[in-house]
């Protein structure tokens, strides 16, 4: 099924209307972008992706998957990139969302290729698989996890950033064995990130992996892992907000 066009003049419509000339440029530069930006701000930009997503309704996970990829590859703008993942994890579309997805989500991270789209679809769409078809997920992503593609390794290992006590440490470990060695900031970063995470959970578990990878782990990915495990072994300090 074609694309929905209606939807995505409607989209490109809304987004250029709250554009902003002055924020966009710094947007840009922060996100080290060679794709331009609109310059629109998360919440009126939420708002009105929103409002356009319930006024043009898509019958069909055909039509979701040629929507989402037509307004994704024909991206001007970072923000339509934006719109698209707001799309594909849009409440309306969840029983969209089986493994069908996945060359979807694929094209997004590979094609994507930064941190603001990858972490997104990593933490969110992917987490959503992995709860709905775990051994299917358990063997793609470690196929990804040991592939050429930078952005798909560090997908598998983001995939279980909301499972805190469901974390499959088997594949978390899996999942990051492959990217121990490598030099890479965002691989680096995502095994800190992804300790780190379950440190909230289970710090303990934490600590040893780092002491047991210590000359593995980079000075990066121990210092990012160990956060959480030195917060909660000093305890909140003398006039902290408990929130």
């Amino acid at each position: 099924m074609p694309a929905n066009q209606k939807l995505i003049r409607a989209l490109r419509k809304a987004l250029r209307e709250l554009a902003d000339p002055s924020k966009a440029p710094l947007m840009q530069a922060y996100m080290k972008s060679e794709m331009p930006y609109l310059g629109i701000p998360a919440v009126p930009f939420r708002k009105a992706t929103k409002a356009v997503l319930a006024a043009h309704p898509l019958d069909s996970f055909e039509e979701w998957q040629d929507t989402a990829l037509a307004l994704w590859r024909g991206a001007r703008y970072r923000e339509e990139r934006y719109a698209v993942i707001e799309l594909a994890g849009y409440r309306s579309y969840e029983k969209f969302r089986t493994l069908d997805a996945l060359p979807l989500y694929a094209e997004m991270i590979s094609t994507g290729a930064w941190w603001d789209y990858v972490d997104t679809i990593a933490g969110h769409r992917l987490g959503e698989l992995l709860r709905r078809y775990p051994k299917e997920l358990r063997v793609i992503l470690r196929e990804w996890a040991e592939c050429d593609d930078l952005w798909k390794r560090r997908s598998a290992i983001l995939a279980q950033l909301k499972f805190k006590g469901d974390t499959d440490l088997k594949l978390l470990y899996d999942c990051m064995r492959p990217s121990l060695d490598r030099p890479e900031f965002f691989l680096r970063k995502a095994i800190g990130w992804a300790l780190r995470q379950h440190a909230w959970t289970d710090p303990m578990e934490v600590l040893r992996y780092v002491k047991a990878h210590e000359k593995q782990l980079s000075p990066l990915s121990k210092r990012e892992a160990l956060k959480n495990v030195s917060r909660r072994n000093s305890g909140p300090r003398r006039g902290a907000s408990k929130s």
